[in-house]
């Protein structure tokens, strides 16, 4: 019998989040498990995505064409630096696919972005996972770790699942350390969260060097997790190879339309970032008061240390899912000791501390 065989590198792909527990039951109503913005999108989102409905029957052709200077109007960008795609993960595939092969490598901070190394390992490349420091990527580490094989330095700034960041001159620093033939992928996905004065938006660096590009999304702040849609700012060249091996008609045409209305409605992004700004700031305070130890995030999600093997994230976990409540745990074993938060509407953090409350108390 004929056996086809896949890449041998996906035998590596591994699940990287830790499913729902198996005796929790009923499905949660309070969900904080995803990073999705529990705001919503702008009412002029939802209307342009329903109005789009009626021609539902069409492609939408070449969406760079209606997206990339919608964008590049509101964040002050060349448009033809611009494309599109389904979510920035869908980008991130694309770009591993362009430029990773056997031989190759990528190089990323251990406890980052934990998808990323399945897009590398589906393309037969290694993945090269550098020590961080307190989940913070160490630039050293990873300037020490390139290679004559080294293609691609991912890194998310600021970080998933964990929150941190590195300021702009430590990102200018890894950037000037790297051979010109080795492209720095910046994932931003949580730019819009950032309220650090030293973070210097990712698109500065990208207009200024011809080996970065910028990865972004509309699944945060806008709040259009469903629609999938992701855009890439990159220098031409970079663009055109990424663009050739997309899907075809590769974003629908309710959520391009929903991603502009998005964008016009500033004020509503506004209040997203302030109710973000304050559910983190009141959510990381409870949690330090109840004993317990968070990672300093600039995003809509919090990490949460529950180091007591008694009481531990697993036990939290399927407690608060018992108690109608999802958050979030990691299949890395960096992670087994944490739970991951996003930052809810006041009711729904109020209940996520009186849970974990209830939980340490002995509740659990």
């Amino acid at each position: 019998m004929t056996i086809v065989l896949a890449k041998s590198g996906i035998e590596n792909i591994k699940p990287h989040m830790v499913g729902a527990p198996i005796e929790a039951g009923q499905p949660a109503t309070v969900l904080l498990n995803s990073n999705e913005s529990v705001f919503g999108p702008s009412p002029n989102a939802r209307a342009a995505a329903r109005a789009a409905m009626s021609d539902i029957e069409r492609y939408l052709e070449n969406p760079d064409r209606v997206l990339a200077p919608a964008i590049a109007r509101h964040f002050d960008l060349d448009e033809t630096w611009i494309t599109t795609g389904q979510g920035s993960d869908d980008l991130l595939a694309r770009l591993a696919r362009a430029y990773l092969g056997p031989g190759t490598e990528l190089i990323r901070s251990a406890n980052g972005y934990l998808k990323v190394p399945n897009y590398v390992y589906a393309n037969d490349a290694d993945v090269i996972s550098v020590a961080d420091d307190g989940f913070k990527p160490s630039v050293d580490r990873m300037i020490d770790a390139v290679t004559n094989r080294t293609r691609i330095v991912y890194l998310a700034n600021p970080e998933n699942p964990a929150g941190t960041y590195l300021n702009g001159s430590e990102v200018r620093r890894l950037h000037a350390a790297l051979p010109k033939d080795v492209l720095l992928v910046i994932d931003a996905a949580y730019e819009e969260y950032v309220d650090a004065e030293d973070y210097e938006p990712a698109h500065k660096l990208v207009e200024e060097a011809s080996n970065v590009v910028m990865c972004r999304t509309f699944s945060k702040i806008y709040g259009l997790a469903g629609a999938r849609v992701g855009w890439v700012f990159g220098p031409p060249d970079i663009l055109d190879s990424i663009r050739r091996i997309a899907l075809t008609f590769p974003v629908a045409s309710p959520s391009a339309v929903a991603a502009i209305g998005a964008l016009e409605d500033r004020a509503h992004t506004r209040f997203v970032f302030d109710a973000n700004q304050r559910g983190r700031k009141w959510l990381s305070s409870e949690m330090q008061s109840l004993g317990l130890t968070i990672v300093p995030s600039q995003t809509n999600f919090l990490l949460v240390h529950f180091p007591d093997p008694v009481k531990s994230a697993e036990g939290v976990d399927l407690f608060l899912r018992r108690n109608g409540i999802a958050v979030r745990r990691l299949a890395s074993a960096a992670y087994k000791d944490y739970i991951r938060i996003t930052i809810g509407r006041p009711h729904e953090l109020q209940a996520v501390r009186d849970g974990i409350a209830e939980f340490l108390n002995g509740a659990g």
